[in-house]
């Protein structure tokens, strides 16, 4: 499996909080045209059941695709993306730690981390080289996936910026087309829009929106 994360500019996450199972496979699609080079799939809430549905019906779409297929990413899961062949995982603070998930993740699946202050970032990039693949920053701006969190603000993106880590970082929290370029203005090169992409009337057009508004 490539792992490589270097051309990847666009994170998508599906998520049952703004997605029905009925507009699942559709909306996964849509996240593709528009040019998401990875794709999580969030179900917060959701049973284990519930889960390994919504995860088949992506993993057999993506095997009926004759079209290249993005990373994809389970989110806290770690038992489920192991169901599969080359499903990364992606981790909270309070999840499994990222030593652990990537023992039993082997070397070769996609693991990232969410960070949401200057020592969780910190700590992050400290971590010995093979643990993570990437990490995550946020929520930079208040977002109603996690209204309980306080934004961090575009000053923690700076700061991760200007460590120059050699690891990629994701900027996620509250991000759409109308901040994307204050995101990157900040130092960012990569970036998570949710509800801005699911709840738009063409996804996929969000998405391409977005990653060109990055590009500007």
């Amino acid at each position: 499996m490539n792992t490589s994360l270097a051309n990847s500019t666009y994170y998508g996450i599906l998520d049952t909080g703004y997605v029905a199972p009925e507009s699942w496979t559709a909306k996964y699609q849509a996240l593709v045209s528009g040019g998401a080079s990875i794709v999580q799939i969030r179900a917060k809430g959701s049973t284990e059941a519930e889960r390994y549905q919504l995860t088949e019906q992506i993993v057999a779409h993506r095997s009926n695709s004759s079209a290249p297929q993005p990373h994809l990413i389970i989110n806290d899961d770690i038992d489920l993306a192991l169901r599969y062949p080359g499903l990364g995982l992606h981790v909270g603070q309070d999840d499994l730690s990222p030593e652990a998930a990537r023992d039993r993740l082997g070397p070769d699946r996609l693991l990232g981390l969410s960070t949401h202050s200057p020592e969780q970032a910190t700590a992050a990039m400290n971590l010995p080289d093979g643990v993570l693949n990437y990490f995550a920053v946020g929520p930079i701006f208040a977002t109603q996936t996690k209204p309980t969190y306080v934004p961090v603000g575009l000053e923690l993106i700076k700061f991760v910026a200007a460590q120059k880590p050699s690891l990629p970082f994701f900027c996620i929290g509250g991000i759409n087309r109308s901040n994307i370029p204050q995101v990157i203005a900040a130092g960012a090169s990569r970036f998570v829009t949710v509800s801005d992409a699911l709840c738009a009337p063409d996804t996929a057009a969000a998405v391409r929106e977005s990653i060109q508004l990055a590009k500007a």
